[in-house]
């Protein structure tokens, strides 16, 4: 019998090295890096001015998280933070390669699951079936639901979103090597720009990533130069996070339509990405395409993976025509590994 070779003993952790404790967690392949413990205080009354706070100062820990060699160039993390809506379980700041997004659909999903099994939210009753986790995101409050068996996740995790609109249909843009073209802008907690393969000249389903990412790229500074973004109640919100390349199976169908997002600094979604999602719902209900109520599933052109979602109710809350959408995906984000990430030399950003 073959001797079994011996695992060697990793050297202990220097407590005199300040440490980030750290969750990996992926929802529909999109990953999300959850910072439990370590970072220092995010100074602010409010949680955008958190936000503003940790771009200000505490930048170097984002590009700590994210970047090579702990990350990579599509790392997306989360940091957690009071919040002071008292209903809130919790805060959030979302970190991506470029800097702070307003909010996360993956995340939200993920951070329901973690926040029950990590005990960040009271333990539901043992007979309760599904447990609601309030995460309060930069653009507002969201309701996570977590299916649950004996206090512990189970199954699906759904979201009631931020009031979402359409902000501009068929906005003509001249984007450079594609000409002119009609883009929709629409918003899920956060902006993106909207437009189908084929005006680009490509098929969503069999073209190269690359050259997916290169056309979104165009029409996202194409759209920043030619159209002021802005959000009826917050400055903070006010900018263009992404664009949604589809396949421009925009009416109601069974099939699922497709669609891949370029946002931040052409950092890709593996997922069909949960605030885009919100923002086409909308955009769909707005144009007539999609009803109350209507259930339809989004996949991501890069994975496969699917969301579903429906436009829940119509109100005024953002002073313009808005719709809820809630959103779920079937199966439970996976949780990955814990570990500890050495903060020497934070401050210069290595």
């Amino acid at each position: 019998m073959e001797r079994a070779l011996a695992v060697p003993r990793l050297p202990p952790h220097d407590p005199g090295i300040p440490a980030l404790s750290v969750v990996d967690m992926h929802t529909g392949g999109e990953p999300l890096r959850i910072v439990l413990a370590g970072c220092p205080e995010v100074a602010g009354p409010t949680l955008l001015a958190k936000r503003r706070y940790m771009r200000q100062h505490l930048d170097h820990l984002r590009r700590r998280l994210m970047f090579e060699p702990r990350g990579h160039r599509d790392m997306y993390g989360a940091v957690l933070v009071p919040s002071e809506l008292p209903e809130a379980h919790l805060g959030v700041l979302f970190l991506h390669n470029e800097g702070y997004s307003s909010m996360c659909g993956h995340a939200v999903l993920a951070l329901g699951r973690f926040a029950l099994d990590f005990g960040l939210v009271p333990a539901p009753p043992a007979d309760v079936r599904e447990a609601r986790v309030n995460i309060h995101c930069p653009c507002g409050l969201v309701a996570a639901f977590v299916e649950c068996e004996g206090g512990r996740s189970r199954g699906r995790v759904r979201f009631h979103s931020v009031p979402a609109f359409a902000l501009a249909t068929d906005l003509l843009v001249d984007v450079p090597g594609h000409g002119k073209m009609a883009v929709d802008i629409a918003y899920g907690g956060a902006f993106y720009a909207f437009v189908s393969a084929e005006r680009l000249g490509l098929d969503i389903c069999s073209a190269k990533t690359r050259d997916l990412v290169d056309a979104a790229s165009a029409v996202m500074e194409a759209v920043k130069a030619q159209f002021k973004i802005s959000h009826p109640e917050s400055e903070d919100l006010s900018f263009l996070y992404g664009t949604i390349v589809t396949d421009g199976k925009d009416t109601y169908s069974e099939e699922p339509t497709t669609n891949i997002c370029v946002f931040a600094d052409e950092q890709v979604d593996r997922s069909p990405t949960g605030s885009g999602v919100t923002a086409r719902i909308a955009l769909q209900y707005h144009k007539g395409l999609l009803e109350l109520n209507q259930t339809r599933d989004f996949k991501s052109s890069t994975t496969g993976s699917v969301f579903t979602g429906k436009a829940v109710r119509v109100s005024d809350s953002c002073s313009c025509f808005c719709v809820s959408v809630l959103l779920w995906k079937l199966k439970r984000p996976e949780l990955g590994i814990r570990s500890q990430l050495s903060k020497e030399n934070f401050k210069a950003g290595l």
